[in-house]
């Protein structure tokens, strides 16, 4: 199958002749689709949008139940599912995350196609772990897009970075489980669209594997004694109409059979929820990052601010600021794609390295840029006169969703070590290989000990060997 689609043609402008060879003619066609969707659907209706939302902040706005139609009725819906579940669109994750980027440059267009957080985590975690029964329930009206639903893991009361201290309690009592406790984060029960909450809780706390004391259940919005006892904002933003709350369980009563695979299976599901989600963020902030960057641009070539009479992007400072910039973003985009990549070479679990890279990387590095295009508007750069404070926002949030940078950065570190035997042993050979051509060429007493693996303790290690 031959594709008509010009890949020098703006969606595909930035990215690398390695990218574009993997992507084929359904991906071409898709992120052309989904470019010019952005282009005229969601960039020139940003304002309408926020006018909608403050007019009625926990209702989904009528342009956005109008456009998430139109997109399911172009084939934009749920491209970001995997190509082995039924009712996937087929794309690999580098495809995707072609079409992700181009989503991020509007906060709210992945909703528009359903592709937004935690929907996409949602959705991959019932395709995966739900049973059949489960799936007809909860999975197709997600898919299509009938109402919403919300990801509740994170405690206000425990350490939640380490997970194992979950401790929203979950007791079987005859055939149901009753939850006690309290959770933070998760879209806001005044959204009336959002109907189910996939909740982490502690069903088996004496269980001697802390990996097998969790389960996942599935909990309706209007379960009694499901309470939220407030909005929680996120730097100042509240995030209407979806929100993060702050939610109490009370004796709040599910069947057994909203168990999701079995008890104590929760870092089994987590696990496979997460990894996905963590680069699908770090996707869409390049397309923020490129739109703070084009704000940036128009800001420094504006003929009516000039400074000293002088255009802003005229200042050698402003000019090194744009190429950092550009620089960053570019090597920031090599960094996902090479974790999309792998993730469809080597699977998920093979990419744990690569995911973490994109997570601890990017979102620092995009709240870093965004920061430098605030730069060029002054102090009108930290109004709503422009959405780079809100952009700002979202990535500061990404640097703790699906856990802050010092755990992920603690899980790297830890297997870099891990692997610090093969180096010794590359290094001893290294050593022996110098001690032999000292001999050669009569520098052992000249020499003694001028050699850099005599300080790593290398020599003494391998004179043991």
């Amino acid at each position: 199958m031959s594709s008509t689609i010009d890949t020098t043609a703006p969606p595909f402008e930035h990215l690398p002749p390695w990218v574009l060879s993997k992507l084929r003619p359904i991906a071409l066609e898709k992120i052309q689709a989904v470019h010019d969707w952005v282009e005229t659907e969601c960039i020139p209706a940003d304002s309408i949008m926020r006018a909608q939302i403050a007019k009625h902040r926990w209702q989904m706005p009528p342009l956005m139940r109008e456009l998430r139609e139109k997109a399911k009725a172009h084939g934009l819906f749920n491209l970001f599912l995997p190509h082995h579940f039924p009712g996937s669109p087929g794309l690999t994750n580098l495809e995707y995350a072609c079409c992700a980027e181009i989503m991020g440059r509007v906060y709210w267009a992945a909703q528009t196609m359903n592709c937004h957080a935690p929907e996409t985590g949602n959705i991959e975690l019932l395709a995966k772990y739900a049973n059949e029964e489960q799936k007809a329930c909860w999975l197709q009206p997600l898919l299509t897009g009938e109402f919403s639903s919300a990801y509740s893991m994170t405690e206000p009361d425990v350490a939640s970075s380490d997970a194992t201290n979950i401790s929203l309690r979950m007791e079987k009592v005859g055939d149901e489980y009753v939850l006690n406790g309290r959770k933070i984060f998760g879209g806001v029960l005044w959204n009336q669209d959002i109907k189910l909450y996939i909740v982490m809780a502690c069903s088996d706390p004496t269980n001697p594997n802390p990996w097998r004391r969790h389960s996942m259940v599935l909990v309706p919005s209007d379960t009694p004694g499901l309470r939220i006892k407030r909005n929680l904002s996120i730097m100042g933003y509240d995030h209407a109409p979806d929100g993060h709350g702050e939610f109490v369980y009370t004796d709040v009563r599910i069947p057994a059979t909203n168990v999701i695979l079995g008890p104590g299976r929760a870092f089994e599901i987590a696990q496979g929820r997460l990894g996905p989600g963590r680069i699908h963020h770090c996707m869409r902030l390049i397309g923020q990052a490129e739109l703070a960057y084009e704000y940036a641009l128009l800001r420094a070539t504006d003929t009516r601010k000039t400074p000293r009479g002088r255009l802003i992007g005229s200042f050698d400072s402003n000019i090194e600021r744009v190429a950092q910039i550009r620089l960053e973003i570019d090597a920031l985009r090599l960094v996902v794609f090479n974790a999309a990549d792998t993730m469809d070479a080597r699977g998920n679990k093979a990419g744990r390295y690569v995911i973490a890279q994109s997570k601890i990387l990017v979102p620092e590095a995009v709240a870093r840029m965004i920061d430098e295009c605030m730069q060029f508007f002054g102090g009108q750069g930290l109004t709503q006169h422009t959405p780079l404070p809100e952009m700002w926002t979202y990535a500061r949030f990404v640097r703790v969703a699906d856990g802050p940078d010092a755990a992920h950065r603690h899980q790297v570190g830890r297997d870099q070590l891990k692997g610090a035997e093969k180096v010794r042993g590359r290094h001893e050979r290294y050593y022996r290989l110098a001690q032999e051509l000292k001999r050669r060429f009569g520098l052992e007493e000249e020499m003694g000990d001028e050699c850099v693996w005599e300080y790593l303790d290398v020599s003494a290690i391998s004179s043991k060997l």
